[in-house]
């Protein structure tokens, strides 16, 4: 960890604590004149750090960024063995994560970013990811000996995980449009996108990238034309380490379904938090449109469904797209 890192970890489990320049030299062995250039390069990045003669140097509780250290300050045990990697902007997080894992990264090595130029969801549409406002995250995942069907739980355990993490953050409650998109207050505050390498041979998973992409504040020139009218933000303004909290919390809660999935109650969380049942929806395939009743969704989080003719059907994610009727 380089002298600019430590410094930030310093201040980021001291936020709106003073450390004279002298302090700091002594807790992180370096020069004086290391910290004032440590110092110099995080406000180059967009971090308030208060100077006051006699007081010293002070990270502004108000500070908002995405970083490893303010993640990691929020992490439980279960996130042990989660590797971060933070970036001011890339064009994909999935797309790096896929490259990442191509490579030989570990299972539950994360990339985050705070924005995205290539932001993408489910069927090539894109997911809108303006600087600062957001957590953009994907995580390289693999699982031993899952089965695509199985694969499909990734998605519903991050699905649960989104949910609970949201509501303990910000105390509003959220809900599942199944299968991967969640919501609050009635409009899209994250969306979810897992992909998938399969081996020829055995037919398992490779590995997974999970990505998913939360809304956490209203941007500042609010959100384009296209979707202005179904986006929507976790916080209604800027909340004091907003976003690394969220990103931490979502971690813990992912990690342990992912942890242990066959002793959880993540289904029935899933269940319990979905916005579709009992409701009439239109499923949408690729050459059609069906009108239906969303019935339940099984342990297997497919959504059943009854179809104006009688029968019913058990959908799995990625054959199709619901709609909700209004």
């Amino acid at each position: 960890m380089g002298t600019k890192e430590q410094l930030l970890m310093l201040f980021e489990n001291n936020k709106g604590v003073f450390f004279s320049g002298e302090d700091i030299a002594e807790k992180l062995s370096i020069s004086r004149t290391a910290v004032w250039k440590s110092v110099k390069s995080l406000r180059s990045e967009g971090y308030h750090i208060e100077a006051v003669r006699n007081k010293g140097y002070c990270l502004s509780v108000e500070t908002d960024i995405l970083s490893v250290q303010g993640i990691q300050k929020y992490l439980q045990p279960v996130c042990a063995n989660v590797e971060l990697s933070v970036f001011p902007a890339l064009h994909s997080t999935n797309a790096l994560a896929r490259e990442k894992a191509m490579t030989g990264v570990p299972d539950g090595y994360t990339i985050l970013a705070n924005s995205q130029t290539g932001g993408r969801g489910r069927r090539g549409r894109t997911f809108y990811s303006p600087p600062d406002t957001g957590v953009y995250l994907s995580m390289v995942l693999r699982p031993p000996h899952y089965s695509s069907q199985q694969a499909v739980r990734l998605t519903t355990m991050a699905a649960v995980a989104a949910c609970e993490a949201i509501e303990a953050v910000s105390g509003e409650k959220a809900q599942i449009k199944w299968v991967n998109d969640i919501y609050v207050r009635g409009k899209k505050v994250c969306g979810i996108l897992t992909e998938a390498s399969f081996g020829l041979e055995d037919g398992c998973l490779e590995y997974a990238v999970l990505g998913i992409g939360i809304n956490v504040f209203p941007p500042a020139d609010g959100f384009p034309d296209e979707i202005k009218d179904i986006a929507g933000t976790v916080f209604r303004k800027a909340q004091n380490d907003g976003k690394n909290q969220l990103a931490a919390e979502f971690l813990n809660r992912f990690m342990r379904y992912y942890a242990m999935p066959q002793e959880s109650d993540y289904v029935d969380n899933y269940r319990s938090r979905s916005m579709v049942i009992g409701k009439e929806i239109q499923v949408i395939f690729s050459d059609c449109t069906k009108k239906a009743n969303a019935l339940d969704v099984d342990k297997d989080c497919r959504l059943i469904v009854e179809y104006e003719n009688g029968t019913t059907e058990s959908l799995y994610s990625g054959e199709i797209s619901i709609k909700m009727n209004e």
